[in-house]
Protein backbone atom coordinates (compact mmCIF):
# COMPACT_ATOMS: atom_id res chain seq x y z
CA UNK A 1 0.00 0.00 0.00
CA UNK A 2 2.81 2.42 0.90
CA UNK A 3 4.61 1.68 -2.37
CA UNK A 4 1.40 2.22 -4.33
CA UNK A 5 0.81 5.60 -2.68
CA UNK A 6 4.41 6.59 -3.38
CA UNK A 7 4.03 5.63 -7.04
CA UNK A 8 0.71 7.46 -7.24
CA UNK A 9 2.18 10.65 -5.78
CA UNK A 10 5.20 10.48 -8.07
CA UNK A 11 3.08 9.90 -11.19
CA UNK A 12 0.61 12.63 -10.24
CA UNK A 13 3.38 15.21 -9.78
CA UNK A 14 4.99 14.07 -13.02
CA UNK A 15 1.73 14.42 -14.95
CA UNK A 16 1.16 17.89 -13.47
CA UNK A 17 4.62 18.96 -14.65
CA UNK A 18 3.98 17.56 -18.12
CA UNK A 19 0.60 19.23 -18.32
CA UNK A 20 1.92 22.62 -17.19
CA UNK A 21 4.54 22.51 -19.95
CA UNK A 22 1.73 22.60 -22.52
CA UNK A 23 0.54 26.24 -22.59
CA UNK A 24 -2.54 25.49 -24.68
CA UNK A 25 -3.70 22.80 -22.28
CA UNK A 26 -3.25 25.05 -19.25
CA UNK A 27 -4.97 27.93 -21.04
CA UNK A 28 -7.93 25.75 -21.99
CA UNK A 29 -8.29 24.24 -18.52
CA UNK A 30 -7.76 27.36 -16.38
CA UNK A 31 -8.04 30.53 -18.43
CA UNK A 32 -10.94 29.69 -20.76
CA UNK A 33 -13.51 28.98 -17.98
CA UNK A 34 -12.50 32.21 -16.19
CA UNK A 35 -12.74 34.24 -19.39
CA UNK A 36 -16.09 32.65 -20.20
CA UNK A 37 -17.39 33.55 -16.77
CA UNK A 38 -16.14 37.14 -16.99
CA UNK A 39 -17.34 37.78 -20.55
CA UNK A 40 -20.81 36.30 -20.06
CA UNK A 41 -21.09 38.01 -16.67
CA UNK A 42 -20.11 41.35 -18.21
CA UNK A 43 -22.71 40.93 -20.94
CA UNK A 44 -25.39 40.08 -18.38
CA UNK A 45 -24.46 43.06 -16.22
CA UNK A 46 -24.45 45.33 -19.26
CA UNK A 47 -27.90 44.21 -20.38
CA UNK A 48 -29.25 44.64 -16.86
CA UNK A 49 -27.89 48.20 -16.69
CA UNK A 50 -29.17 49.36 -20.08
CA UNK A 51 -32.01 51.10 -18.30
CA UNK A 52 -31.61 54.30 -16.28
CA UNK A 53 -31.66 52.35 -13.00
CA UNK A 54 -28.59 50.47 -11.83
CA UNK A 55 -30.49 47.51 -10.38
CA UNK A 56 -30.57 44.28 -12.30
CA UNK A 57 -33.86 42.62 -13.18
CA UNK A 58 -34.82 39.55 -11.13
CA UNK A 59 -34.15 37.28 -14.09
CA UNK A 60 -30.68 38.73 -14.58
CA UNK A 61 -29.92 38.39 -10.87
CA UNK A 62 -31.04 34.76 -10.93
CA UNK A 63 -28.86 34.13 -13.97
CA UNK A 64 -25.81 35.65 -12.28
CA UNK A 65 -26.59 34.07 -8.94
CA UNK A 66 -27.08 30.47 -10.06
CA UNK A 67 -27.16 29.65 -13.76
CA UNK A 68 -23.87 31.28 -14.78
CA UNK A 69 -21.72 29.65 -12.05
CA UNK A 70 -23.34 26.26 -12.69
CA UNK A 71 -22.89 26.59 -16.46
CA UNK A 72 -19.20 27.45 -16.14
CA UNK A 73 -18.73 24.64 -13.59
CA UNK A 74 -20.20 22.18 -16.09
CA UNK A 75 -17.85 23.51 -18.78
CA UNK A 76 -14.90 23.04 -16.40
CA UNK A 77 -15.91 19.41 -15.82
CA UNK A 78 -16.35 18.70 -19.53
CA UNK A 79 -13.06 20.42 -20.32
CA UNK A 80 -11.30 18.11 -17.86
CA UNK A 81 -12.87 15.06 -19.50
CA UNK A 82 -11.91 16.19 -23.01
CA UNK A 83 -8.37 16.88 -21.82
CA UNK A 84 -8.18 13.37 -20.37
CA UNK A 85 -9.46 11.81 -23.60
CA UNK A 86 -6.88 13.74 -25.62
CA UNK A 87 -3.95 12.89 -23.34
CA UNK A 88 -4.82 9.18 -23.21
CA UNK A 89 -5.06 9.17 -27.02
CA UNK A 90 -1.66 10.85 -27.35
CA UNK A 91 -0.07 8.52 -24.81
CA UNK A 92 -1.48 5.41 -26.50
CA UNK A 93 -0.48 6.51 -30.00
CA UNK A 94 3.02 7.41 -28.83
CA UNK A 95 3.49 4.09 -27.04
CA UNK A 96 3.74 5.79 -23.64
CA UNK A 97 0.88 3.79 -22.13
CA UNK A 98 2.48 0.55 -23.29
CA UNK A 99 5.79 1.49 -21.69
CA UNK A 100 4.10 2.61 -18.48
CA UNK A 101 2.27 -0.68 -18.22
CA UNK A 102 5.60 -2.51 -18.43
CA UNK A 103 6.85 -0.75 -15.29
CA UNK A 104 6.30 -2.11 -11.75
CA UNK A 105 3.54 0.47 -11.25
CA UNK A 106 0.11 -1.16 -11.29
CA UNK A 107 -2.20 -0.10 -14.17
CA UNK A 108 -4.94 1.29 -11.87
CA UNK A 109 -2.33 3.55 -10.25
CA UNK A 110 -1.33 4.93 -13.65
CA UNK A 111 -4.92 5.76 -14.57
CA UNK A 112 -5.73 7.11 -11.11
CA UNK A 113 -2.85 9.58 -11.43
CA UNK A 114 -4.50 11.02 -14.55
CA UNK A 115 -7.81 11.30 -12.69
CA UNK A 116 -6.19 13.11 -9.75
CA UNK A 117 -4.50 15.61 -12.08
CA UNK A 118 -7.83 16.44 -13.72
CA UNK A 119 -9.57 16.80 -10.35
CA UNK A 120 -6.80 19.11 -9.09
CA UNK A 121 -7.06 21.36 -12.14
CA UNK A 122 -10.86 21.26 -11.92
CA UNK A 123 -10.74 22.63 -8.37
CA UNK A 124 -8.09 25.19 -9.40
CA UNK A 125 -10.19 26.42 -12.34
CA UNK A 126 -13.23 26.80 -10.11
CA UNK A 127 -11.19 28.72 -7.53
CA UNK A 128 -9.86 31.11 -10.17
CA UNK A 129 -13.36 31.58 -11.58
CA UNK A 130 -14.77 32.49 -8.19
CA UNK A 131 -11.92 34.86 -7.38
CA UNK A 132 -12.04 36.61 -10.75
CA UNK A 133 -15.81 36.84 -10.84
CA UNK A 134 -16.67 37.99 -7.33
CA UNK A 135 -17.49 41.46 -8.63
CA UNK A 136 -20.29 39.97 -10.76
CA UNK A 137 -22.11 38.35 -7.87
CA UNK A 138 -25.26 40.21 -6.80
CA UNK A 139 -25.34 41.52 -3.26
CA UNK A 140 -26.61 38.92 -0.83
CA UNK A 141 -25.18 35.85 -2.52
CA UNK A 142 -23.58 33.59 0.04
CA UNK A 143 -22.92 30.36 -1.80
CA UNK A 144 -21.30 27.44 0.08
CA UNK A 145 -18.11 27.45 -1.97
CA UNK A 146 -16.48 24.45 -0.27
CA UNK A 147 -19.55 22.29 -0.78
CA UNK A 148 -19.91 23.49 -4.36
CA UNK A 149 -16.27 22.62 -5.05
CA UNK A 150 -16.87 19.14 -3.63
CA UNK A 151 -19.96 18.78 -5.84
CA UNK A 152 -17.97 19.78 -8.91
CA UNK A 153 -15.17 17.37 -8.05
CA UNK A 154 -17.75 14.58 -7.63
CA UNK A 155 -19.30 15.50 -10.99
CA UNK A 156 -15.93 15.54 -12.74
CA UNK A 157 -14.91 12.27 -11.10
CA UNK A 158 -18.09 10.61 -12.36
CA UNK A 159 -17.88 11.92 -15.94
CA UNK A 160 -14.15 11.17 -16.17
CA UNK A 161 -15.08 7.50 -16.11
CA UNK A 162 -17.00 8.10 -19.34
CA UNK A 163 -13.86 9.79 -20.65
CA UNK A 164 -11.96 6.52 -20.27
CA UNK A 165 -14.63 4.74 -22.31
CA UNK A 166 -14.41 7.39 -25.03
CA UNK A 167 -10.60 7.22 -24.95
CA UNK A 168 -10.86 3.49 -25.59
CA UNK A 169 -12.95 4.08 -28.72
CA UNK A 170 -10.80 6.82 -30.25
CA UNK A 171 -8.67 5.40 -33.08
CA UNK A 172 -6.02 8.15 -32.98
CA UNK A 173 -5.16 11.13 -30.82
CA UNK A 174 -6.19 13.49 -33.63
CA UNK A 175 -9.83 12.44 -33.29
CA UNK A 176 -9.86 12.30 -29.49
CA UNK A 177 -11.13 15.76 -28.67
CA UNK A 178 -13.61 16.11 -31.60
CA UNK A 179 -15.19 12.74 -30.82
CA UNK A 180 -15.31 13.52 -27.11
CA UNK A 181 -16.93 16.89 -27.77
CA UNK A 182 -19.44 15.27 -30.14
CA UNK A 183 -20.50 12.84 -27.43
CA UNK A 184 -20.44 15.18 -24.40
CA UNK A 185 -21.57 18.65 -25.47
CA UNK A 186 -24.99 17.57 -26.82
CA UNK A 187 -25.84 16.60 -23.23
CA UNK A 188 -25.86 20.27 -22.17
CA UNK A 189 -29.18 21.35 -23.79
CA UNK A 190 -30.93 18.32 -22.29
CA UNK A 191 -29.42 18.61 -18.80
CA UNK A 192 -31.97 21.08 -17.43
CA UNK A 193 -29.40 23.86 -17.33
CA UNK A 194 -31.28 26.16 -19.70
CA UNK A 195 -34.68 24.46 -19.90
CA UNK A 196 -36.26 22.40 -17.09
CA UNK A 197 -36.31 18.71 -17.95
CA UNK A 198 -40.02 18.59 -17.08
CA UNK A 199 -40.82 21.03 -19.90
CA UNK A 200 -39.00 19.05 -22.60
CA UNK A 201 -40.97 16.88 -25.02
CA UNK A 202 -41.58 13.43 -23.54
CA UNK A 203 -39.02 11.70 -25.78
CA UNK A 204 -36.28 14.23 -24.97
CA UNK A 205 -37.18 14.18 -21.26
CA UNK A 206 -36.77 10.40 -21.26
CA UNK A 207 -33.35 10.74 -22.87
CA UNK A 208 -32.37 13.47 -20.38
CA UNK A 209 -33.04 11.18 -17.44
CA UNK A 210 -30.38 8.78 -18.73
CA UNK A 211 -27.72 11.49 -19.07
CA UNK A 212 -25.23 11.99 -16.21
CA UNK A 213 -25.11 15.72 -16.86
CA UNK A 214 -28.78 16.02 -15.87
CA UNK A 215 -27.97 14.83 -12.35
CA UNK A 216 -24.75 16.84 -12.26
CA UNK A 217 -26.63 20.07 -13.04
CA UNK A 218 -29.28 19.27 -10.44
CA UNK A 219 -26.62 18.63 -7.81
CA UNK A 220 -24.52 21.70 -8.65
CA UNK A 221 -27.52 24.01 -8.78
CA UNK A 222 -28.91 22.68 -5.52
CA UNK A 223 -25.62 22.87 -3.60
CA UNK A 224 -24.93 26.37 -4.95
CA UNK A 225 -28.40 27.45 -3.78
CA UNK A 226 -27.69 26.14 -0.28
CA UNK A 227 -29.57 22.84 -0.33
CA UNK A 228 -28.23 20.10 1.97
CA UNK A 229 -26.50 17.13 0.40
CA UNK A 230 -29.29 14.87 1.63
CA UNK A 231 -31.72 16.69 -0.67
CA UNK A 232 -29.70 15.43 -3.64
CA UNK A 233 -29.13 11.84 -2.58
CA UNK A 234 -30.70 10.68 -5.86
CA UNK A 235 -28.34 12.85 -7.93
CA UNK A 236 -25.32 11.58 -6.01
CA UNK A 237 -26.45 7.98 -6.39
CA UNK A 238 -26.92 8.48 -10.14
CA UNK A 239 -23.42 9.96 -10.54
CA UNK A 240 -21.89 7.12 -8.52
CA UNK A 241 -23.82 4.60 -10.65
CA UNK A 242 -22.49 6.25 -13.81
CA UNK A 243 -18.96 5.93 -12.43
CA UNK A 244 -19.43 2.26 -11.55
CA UNK A 245 -20.97 1.32 -14.91
CA UNK A 246 -18.55 3.34 -17.03
CA UNK A 247 -15.58 2.04 -15.05
CA UNK A 248 -16.78 -1.54 -15.59
CA UNK A 249 -17.08 -0.92 -19.33
CA UNK A 250 -13.72 0.87 -19.52
CA UNK A 251 -11.98 -1.97 -17.68
CA UNK A 252 -13.10 -4.32 -20.45
CA UNK A 253 -12.54 -2.17 -23.53
CA UNK A 254 -9.61 0.04 -22.51
CA UNK A 255 -6.61 -0.44 -24.80
CA UNK A 256 -3.04 0.21 -23.68
CA UNK A 257 -1.62 0.02 -27.19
Amino acid sequence: MRAMLRHLLHLTLLEIKIFVREPLGVFGSLAVPVLLFLVVGRIAIGSANDSDTREAAPGDIEFLRTDLPVFVAVMIALSAVLSLVTIIGIYREGGILKRLRATPVRPPTILLAHVLVKLIFTAAALGLMLLAGRRFYPVGVDAPLAAFTAALVLTTWSILSIGFVIASLVPTARFAQPLGALLLYPMIPLSGLFTPVETLPPALAAVARFLPLTYAVSLLRGIWSGNPWSAHAGDIAALVLVFVLATAVASRVFRWE
